[in-house]
């Protein structure tokens, strides 16, 4: 597989015409000097001098970028309050791994908010895939103030065995109940680890005990393209058909309304109108209400 030549192809989507028009609005940010990138449950761009035009610009190239899925970002004045407090799972999984000069890959990064939260512990390389076009120009949006040497490529999992070099350790959240062969994706995630790698992974869940998985109709939770909602053990067992040493479950959680919510910055509907409104133990569609697994995987 010749990544150059679909790095050269993906390039491409920033000539359609939604995508041009919001590429035009990274293009003519302004540049502010002496900008700091804070760290903590916001990642915090701020400046001691900047101009009220300026602020506005900024306001009004970040409402551009809607929607804004993962966050919160603080850019100057503009206060980027996202569907989801990515802080809460990012917060939870922090005690469970250790980044420190390590090659670290997040696949699915979304706009890159896990990305910046990782710059804290000092890896030696950090790495986001996601094949969306709109969330890498919301990474280049921060990124044009932050000035970090994070890569973002518009590349997906299955890409991944054929990148230039391995990992350390490989977040995946939320992207294996997306993927209609989940044992071929936790192999590609394998196969791209160094010896002694980990992958830290998060996805849907159903409760029980057998090896049993839940495959959803149309829809799940209103969200299209799910295909296989595993129990702990079935997650387990796929894990163990790809030869990972170890399997260790992190935490198990409940998707709450605190977490994902509706906002100015999403335009559309949230969790909130994907539960069935008489049972939010449910979905719309009355499958179990999303429950989350949190696992490390050793190689």
């Amino acid at each position: 597989m010749n990544l150059d030549s679909i790095r050269y192809e993906k390039s491409k989507c920033f000539e359609w015409k939604d995508n041009k028009v919001r590429k035009s609005i990274i293009d003519n940010l302004p540049n502010i000097k002496n900008c700091e990138l804070q760290l903590n449950d916001k990642v915090t761009l701020t400046c001691k001098e900047i101009s009220d035009e300026n602020k506005n610009h900024i306001n009004d190239s970040a409402l551009g970028l809607r929607p804004w899925r993962k966050g919160p970002f603080q850019v100057f004045d503009t206060f980027i309050n996202t569907e989801w407090k990515s802080f809460i799972k990012y917060n939870l999984l922090r005690p469970h791994f250790n980044l420190n000069n390590k090659i670290v890959g997040d696949i699915g990064c979304n706009n890159g908010y896990y990305l910046f939260r990782m710059l804290e512990d000092k890896p030696k390389k950090i790495v986001g895939f996601d094949p969306s076009a709109l969330c890498k120009l919301q990474f280049d949006f921060i990124n044009h103030f932050a000035k970090t040497k994070i890569k973002f490529e518009l590349l997906g999992v299955e890409h991944l065995p054929f990148y230039e070099h391995k990992f350390d350790i490989l977040f995946c959240l939320g992207v294996l109940y997306h993927r209609s062969d989940p044992v071929k994706t936790l192999k590609e995630l394998y196969n791209s680890l160094n010896k002694n790698g980990e992958v830290i992974l998060d996805t849907f869940m159903i409760d029980g005990d057998g090896a049993t998985a839940l495959c959803p109709g149309k829809t799940y939770s209103k969200i299209p393209n799910i295909y296989f909602i595993p129990t702990i053990k079935a997650l387990k067992n796929w894990s163990e058909k790809v030869k990972f040493s170890s399997f260790e479950v992190l935490e198990i959680k409940k998707t709450e309304l605190d977490e994902q919510r509706k906002t100015d910055w999403i335009l559309g509907e949230s969790l909130g109108d994907f539960l069935d409104p008489n049972n939010p133990e449910q979905t719309i569609e009355g499958y179990p209400a999303p429950k989350r697994v949190y696992v490390k995987l050793k190689k």
